[in-house]
């Protein structure tokens, strides 16, 4: 399965952000956490614009 496939929704969670890096979940919500790229926080939930992680992921983003 190509992992696009996986994520056609237009927002990721943190674990979805684990997953693609292969990271811890502490890191993954380190990360979430940094203000590397922006986030959106419903309730208790954290959601992330696909388009801002992946212009994170791909080395456009903030610089910090």
């Amino acid at each position: 399965m190509n992992i696009d496939d996986e994520y056609k929704k237009d927002t990721l969670e943190v674990a979805d952000i684990k997953k693609i890096l292969g990271c811890g979940i502490n890191q993954a919500y380190k990360l979430v956490n940094s203000g590397a790229f922006h986030v959106l926080r419903v309730g208790r939930r954290i959601k992330v614009p696909k388009d801002s992680f992946y212009t994170w992921y791909k080395g456009q983003g903030q610089e910090h």
